[in-house]
């Protein structure tokens, strides 16, 4: 302890320096909430070490808190699955290969054969680069598949440009069958390339959501906000995305599944936006011929 020098030959008592003091106090503290810190994480592990075991053996119980977690089931959509069947998406894929063929001459680009051929041979390619399942992450395999969704929405797009147009200057549409037949096609082709849009964007494409490698949905289904009406594994997948295309061209507006991002908002509005303008013309033009 020291002493502060006072003036006129006196001696006052100094400030006490309890620095070594406070110090310990500290280290003592300290020390406290390291031994607490180090009992919680025990706690822990023991209780971690239980759902473990239960998860592994079947048979052990499992007591406080992790009891409330070993209830609790992750979404299928939420995590890392198998991926979902290739079938179904080329399914439809043919389905618009061959709508695209049934359309007249006069509808199509260059040859009826062009880009339905070559549309064919690109799902060829693709169905033998990955048979099975969606569960490869591949940017060669993506980016075929893009091109593949591509060559079909141009060629529909093309089909469906000069339908209206020569609707619109007379030129064509003069047989109300032969009409409904060609707008029937390029409808139902619109559908399903928008479709596939939809499910190649969704949260990265099907490969990604195998992998569960973005949590945040562009599109919100049903199934996301109430998981307890889906079965555990349900997941979305390319059916899924047909039926949210078709409500789409139908009520020209979302229906049970809500589009939470910006693109997936837009690519709706152009869908029905075509849609719109297609089946307006085609009956109206139909219905004009009947009469």
């Amino acid at each position: 302890m020291r002493c502060a020098e006072g003036g006129g030959g006196g001696g006052s008592v100094g400030r006490v320096d309890d620095t070594p003091s406070r110090t310990g106090d500290d280290t003592v503290a300290a020390a406290e909430t390291t031994q607490h810190t180090l009992r919680a994480l025990a706690a822990a592990h023991e209780e971690l070490a239980k759902i473990e075991a239960s998860l592994c053996a079947g048979h052990h119980p499992i007591t406080g808190p992790a009891a409330r977690l070993a209830h609790v089931h992750v979404p299928a959509w939420l995590r890392r699955t198998e991926g979902e069947s290739r079938w179904p998406v080329a399914a439809a894929i043919v389905v618009a290969i061959a709508l695209q063929m049934a359309l007249p001459d006069q509808l199509v680009l260059q040859s009826r054969w062009l880009l339905p051929g070559l549309e064919l041979a690109v799902l060829i390619v693709l169905i033998l680069a990955s048979p099975a399942r969606f569960n490869r992450e591949s940017r060669a395999q993506r980016a075929t598949s893009l091109t593949l969704t591509g060559l079909i929405s141009l060629a529909n797009a093309w089909s469906a440009t000069l339908l209206v147009l020569g609707l619109v200057h007379g030129r064509g549409g003069q047989d109300a069958g032969p009409l409904l037949a060609s707008g029937a096609a390029i409808w139902l082709t619109n559908i399903i390339a928008f479709g596939l849009w939809y499910w190649q964007f969704d949260r990265g494409g099907p490969a990604a959501r195998a992998h569960a490698r973005q949590l945040v949905p562009d599109f919100q289904f049903v199934q996301m906000q109430s998981p307890e009406l889906a079965p555990p594994e349900w997941e979305p997948e390319f059916v899924d995305y047909l039926y949210l295309s078709f409500t789409n061209a139908t009520a020209f507006s979302p229906t049970d599944v809500m589009p939470l991002s910006r693109w997936a908002k837009l690519t709706m509005l152009a869908q029905s936006l075509v849609s719109l303008v297609t089946v307006a013309l085609v009956i109206a033009r139909a219905v004009n011929i009947l009469k």
